[in-house]
């Protein structure tokens, strides 16, 4: 008689501690600072860096940590757009937390995803974009107006309007939880996927999603 196999994709468990452990929080808050040492709120969290670091771990630890309020800002450039931008400290968090579930992830993706990955920025999109066009232009070789190498290609440029805002959390969630069944990881995830914004500032401004590091 014939078996069935059926292929259960791989789960991950336990991953919480290694979030929140000192190690992945020091390497996190090092991200985080990156390009931004000088910025005030920076040197704020660092004047007392280690009772910082401890204090966010202590919170993730006995899961009472909430991320502060999103600062809001309008930006011209020259289109106007609003955008959101998340406190130092919860930058940490979202590095602690991407350092650990990245891998997992990213290698569901197909090849020529770019956004947020390493490896792929740019130089990866415009090479890969005139590796497609040289297929699709056989070569690019063209020998008459008639000639069979002139097939049309098609290059579709598009923004989705407020997507990070109108994602369907409980969608993602129960995508992530094909991956993840942590419980304590699912509710970090959540904390900060519901995280909102109260108020107009100025500084830095970044768009962001909290979990596009």
């Amino acid at each position: 008689m014939a078996r069935t196999f059926v292929h259960m994709p791989k789960t991950y468990n336990n991953l919480y501690e290694k979030i929140i452990s000192l190690n992945n929080l020091a390497v996190a808050w090092r991200k985080a600072r990156k390009g931004k040492t000088k910025k005030r709120y920076v040197k704020e969290f660092e004047a007392d860096l280690r009772e910082n670091i401890l204090q966010l771990r202590e919170e993730l630890k006995n899961q009472n940590y909430s991320p502060r309020p999103l600062v809001t800002f309008i930006l011209r450039d020259p289109k106007t757009r609003v955008i959101s931008k998340s406190d130092f400290r919860d930058r940490i968090v979202h590095h602690a937390l991407i350092r650990i579930i990245e891998p997992i992830f990213d290698k569901t993706f197909i090849h020529d995803s770019c956004a947020n990955r390493k490896g792929k920025g740019n130089l990866f999109a415009i090479k890969r974009f005139k590796q497609f066009t040289r297929e699709v232009s056989r070569n690019g070789k063209i020998n008459g107006w008639f000639s069979t190498n002139q097939i049309k290609g098609y290059c579709l440029k598009a923004d989705i309007r407020h997507y990070f805002e109108e994602i369907n959390h409980g969608i993602l969630i129960s995508i992530i939880q094909r991956k993840i069944k942590d419980e304590k990881v699912i509710w970090l995830i959540k904390q900060i996927l519901n995280n909102t914004s109260n108020s107009f500032g100025g500084g830095d401004a970044k768009k962001e999603c909290p979990l596009a590091i």
